[in-house]
Formats: structure tokens, sequence, C-alpha cells
């Protein structure tokens, strides 16, 4: 999900920030148009993303990875900032005090379902024309490089939790 949300936000103009674990995503990462890349195995990624944009933090942060990262997440927004929590590789979100909301700058958090997005076919295809053109026409690069038997499912689920695949994961009956 990283590498095509940094090549639709870059396409819409944003400058983007990213978190990898190593080397090799980082480089897919700038591929894909990541003006800064963070490898937070190396660094520490709320220090950095403070010190890229001079303390002011980003307008939004998408949080694919739960647990481990969202506190971190939450320093990085400017005031009125957001978090779109998306995922929770790490496992969830313990329970938090929304009061720290206010504190860190009148945030917001989002827990979104793609289900809630597609209240209709008419929704459906408002939604995913876009980006499908974009697929379409070579625009929206694709990666499809971890292929699973669907008896292996269990590995795919741990490779995921692990970090260890970049792009989609397609599980083959």
């Amino acid at each position: 999900m990283g590498l095509l949300l940094t090549q639709m936000a870059n396409r819409l103009g944003a400058k983007v920030i990213t978190t990898v674990s190593t080397e090799a995503k980082a480089e897919l990462s700038r591929e894909a148009g990541a003006a800064e890349v963070i490898l937070y195995n190396d660094q520490d990624f709320e220090t950095e993303v403070k010190r890229i944009t001079d303390g002011k933090g980003v307008d939004v942060v998408y949080d694919s990875v739960g647990r481990t990262t969202f506190e971190k997440s939450l320093n990085c927004l400017r005031p009125r900032g957001l978090v779109a929590l998306f995922g929770a590789s790490s496992g969830p979100v313990p329970p938090f005090d929304l009061i720290q909301l206010s504190g860190k700058g009148s945030l917001f958090v989002t827990r979104p379902t793609l289900w809630h997005y597609l209240g209709n076919r008419a929704e459906l295809e408002w939604r995913s024309g876009e980006v499908l053109g974009w697929a379409a026409a070579g625009e929206l690069k694709l990666r499809t490089e971890h292929v699973y038997d669907l008896g292996a499912a269990a590995q795919a689920q741990t490779d995921l939790e692990d970090r260890r695949t970049t792009g989609k994961v397609l599980l083959e009956p």
C-alpha cells in the first residue's frame, strides 16, 4: 500500500516522506516518488520528520503499522493534522485518552474502512475510476512480486507482519 500511496500523493503534488526498514525498500520508495526516506531501524522517524519539516510537522500520516508507530505518528503531525490509521501489522493501537489529541495540537484520527467509502456502485466507480485509469495508462506502477500458494497463507501473513514484503501479496489457489 505504501508504494501506491506514495505514487498517488506525489502525483497530486504532495511532498512525501516515507519510513522503511531496509535500503532496498528505500530505493523502491524513492522510485515511487518519495522526496525523503527515513530508515526507521537506523533513525528515529519522529526526530527525522521534525528535522525535515523544520519542526512544523506534517499534514497527514498514513499509518499501516499500528501499535508500534501510532504514538510517534501523532507526534509527527502539525497542529490540526490527521493520522489515517489503516492497518495494524504490529498489532492494534492500545486504548488512549482522546484528550491527548488536543494537547498535541487539536489532532484528528480516523480508522477508515473501505466499505464505508463504497456505498453503492456509482461511488465505487467514482472512487476507483481515476486510480484504475492511472494504472491502466501505466502511470501507477503496481508491484506483485510476492505470490504464495493458498496453503501458505499463514506464511504470507507472517511475512507481511514481519515487513518482509513490498507491493501486493497474492494468494494463488
